[in-house]
């Protein structure tokens, strides 16, 4: 998401980043559409059909976490970049990444108290803080200290797992399937503005907490790797080809049939609450990981091989990724929010991911045309003005 001056761009980061952006809609158009809980339970909502499970089960296994996971290592990548280039304009790289993430954190409130719940800026702006007191160690120093901290996110999550089995409840979860909670939760998003507004604003210290316990470690070390894999040059694309794709290969072949098994095993548990916590949230976490460097290596193998109008596009869209990602909650909450066209909780889950064709089609549509005007998104240039203390310039 991170805005830079065009010369000095990384191709490969952009095209990398909009393939994240749009991927990540994959998950979210979920979570914009249906109860909280039904992101993780098919059960919860719109799973009834066996095309609703198997959308369910799809995307377990090829997206669940592993878009998230992207944008975490281009947001740790990007700040190795924006680091450098402030202190060789005589700037301090940390004061000025405090500035960026003072107002990454603004941004973030207002996404959620505004648009949705679902925000993720305020993780990356916290946690962002973190991982910059590691810009300058080395790559297998990151790389240690990311797989340390993914452990860590694990031992977290195992902790709530077994309090979840012994209590037998999702208490220790904000989603729960309670069958009254989720129509009280559909009535509110079918409801007025003002009314989700005020329920988002009671509820913002649970919804922050719960947001770092979950998500903190895991975030953090993805922004690790991703710094100790711009610095070996794998975000840069400086490996060849070959090596891209046998990276992929070997990331595939650990990640995807374990997830698939996982997935499987929910299924056929008939998703209870339990078991389809610790599948999604738990036991899929370790393999979320090389699924995530799986999706980078095969993205940057393609963009070698086929360079093109598309992939033009495609990189625009990363260029633009803050823009894009405040436009999709935009687009998608007026679409589903009772202040909009109102259809939370009406389309059914296979059905849902027509809608992402749409807004995948307008990000690659409006992008180009946007920058061949203008030097930066619209949301990348308030942040970059707002983080240097003055207007930048906009016009080409």
């Amino acid at each position: 998401m991170a805005p830079a001056r065009e010369e000095n761009r990384l191709p490969m980061i952009d095209i990398t980043r909009g393939f994240a952006v749009m991927g990540i809609l994959l998950m979210n158009i979920i979570a914009f559409s249906m109860p909280q809980a039904a992101y993780i339970n098919p059960n919860a909502w719109g799973g009834e059909s066996v095309a609703d499970r198997l959308a369910w089960l799809v995307s377990f296994v090829a997206v669940d976490g592993k878009m998230r996971g992207l944008f975490s290592l281009l947001f740790g990548a990007s700040m190795i970049l924006l680091m450098d280039r402030a202190e060789m304009a005589g700037k301090n790289g940390q004061s000025y990444m405090i500035s960026r993430s003072f107002w990454l954190f603004a941004f973030g409130i207002a996404h959620y108290l505004l648009l949705w719940w679902g925000d993720i800026l305020t993780l990356y702006a916290l946690i962002g803080l973190v991982a910059m007191r590691f810009a300058g160690r080395q790559p297998m120093e990151l790389v240690k200290l990311a797989f340390l901290t993914f452990a860590a996110q694990l031992a977290l999550l195992i902790v709530l797992t077994v309090g979840i089995q012994q209590d037998g409840t999702l208490s220790y979860y904000p989603q729960l399937l309670d069958r009254a909670a989720i129509h009280v939760e559909i009535a509110l998003y079918k409801g007025s503005w003002a009314g989700i507004f005020a329920h988002k604003l009671a509820d913002i210290w649970h919804w922050g907490l719960a947001g770092l316990l979950y998500m903190s470690f895991d975030t953090l070390g993805f922004m690790l790797l991703g710094m100790a894999m711009l610095k070996g040059g794998f975000l840069s694309g400086k490996w060849a080809r070959e090596q891209y794709l046998g990276t992929a290969r070997h990331c595939f072949l650990i990640g995807l049939p374990p997830m698939l098994g996982l997935g499987i095993w929910a299924w056929a548990r008939g998703f209870d609450p339990a078991t389809t916590f610790a599948v999604v949230m738990t036991w899929s976490f370790p393999f979320r990981i090389p699924l995530t460097v799986g999706y980078a290596a095969l993205i940057l193998a393609f963009s070698m091989a086929a360079p093109g109008a598309f992939l033009g596009r495609v990189a625009a869209a990363g260029r633009m990724a803050f823009s894009n990602y405040l436009l999709s909650s935009l687009v998608m909450t007026g679409v589903f929010y009772g202040w909009g066209l109102g259809l939370f909780a009406s389309v059914p889950r296979a059905q849902v991911y027509l809608f992402v064709l749409p807004l995948w089609a307008l990000m690659l549509f409006w992008a180009p045309l946007w920058l061949a005007r203008f030097r930066y998104g619209p949301a990348e240039w308030l942040w970059r003005s707002l983080t240097r203390g003055r207007l930048q310039s906009l016009s080409r």
